[in-house]
């Protein structure tokens, strides 16, 4: 697990360009609580401000190519991609239009299909590793089964 998020240096262009991509991903389904508290997370882990964050949820929606022009390195697409990945299951379910913005991103950025689906795998053991200290297992493996792992 220790590898699902390597150290990756962000520039500012970037992570606006990333926080804005999580919150296309965020509204096109309605905006939650959960989904919003994670790209103000994110943004704080790259030192953006939370004046400078009001103003990306509220600005115009970051089209796929200004993703991708953004994002020039496979590293930062591939982080992306996980993000807002996760971002999808804060609420606990990806819904159909979660699912195809992020295709739709992930495509942009050059990550094909098949390596778009090793991503989502990764994300759901991600997730899944997560949960190993519960003792629950009925519970744990209920979670698997919502995540179709």
């Amino acid at each position: 697990m220790t590898d699902f998020f390597p150290e990756i240096e962000v520039s500012q262009p970037a992570a606006e360009a990333m926080a804005r991509g999580l919150y296309a991903v965020a509204k096109v389904d309605g905006l939650h609580e959960r989904e919003e508290a994670l790209v103000a997370s994110f943004w704080a882990e790259v030192g953006g401000g939370a004046g400078a964050l009001a103003e990306l949820q509220r600005g115009a929606t970051i089209t796929a190519s200004e993703l991708s022009a953004a994002l020039p390195v496979p590293e930062l697409r591939q982080m992306f991609l996980k993000t807002s990945m996760l971002l999808a299951w804060a609420d606990g379910k990806v819904t159909a239009p979660e699912r195809k913005i992020i295709a739709e991103f992930g495509t942009a950025l050059g990550i094909d299909a098949a390596a778009q689906g090793k991503l989502e795998s990764a994300v759901k053991e991600y997730l899944l590793g997560h949960l190993s200290p519960i003792r629950n297992s009925e519970a744990v493996a209920s979670v698997a089964k919502k995540l179709g792992v």
